[in-house]
């Protein structure tokens, strides 16, 4: 028997790992922010708004960990922390980039297809 679709099982779980990494708001959100240059941990969380402090921190460890971030501490009283784009991390905006304009430049349609969905299945 034939496969349905000519993808290799490994490479759908691949991009799927990586998706879910790169595909959840907060993720969008702080990549789009840091596109600007490095930011410590509270101009981040600023910047962003509406992201808790362990939501930030959970996003940033895993960007950190996938290669899309690097985590600077800079030995000061207190000690400053910078949050930076890798190379990886800028290629990354431009993907992000054009998701955020597409949804921006969407978000009428889609809401207007969820309200007839709503209608039709109320």
């Amino acid at each position: 028997m034939l496969p349905r679709h000519p993808h290799r099982t490994e490479d759908c779980r691949a991009i799927s790992e990586i998706l879910q990494r790169v595909g959840d708001k907060w993720t969008v959100l702080v990549v789009g922010k840091l596109g600007d240059g490095p930011l410590r941990f509270n101009e981040l969380r600023s910047a962003v708004g509406g992201i808790s402090q362990k939501m930030l921190t959970t996003t940033l460890r895993g960007l950190e960990r996938d290669g899309f971030v690097t985590r600077t501490v800079f030995p000061t009283i207190p000690p400053r922390v910078d949050y930076e784009l890798t190379d990886l991390g800028y290629e990354l905006l431009v993907p992000v980039g054009a998701l955020g304009e597409w949804a921006r430049k969407n978000t009428e349609r889609v809401r207007a297809a969820r309200a007839r969905f709503d209608g039709l299945h109320a």
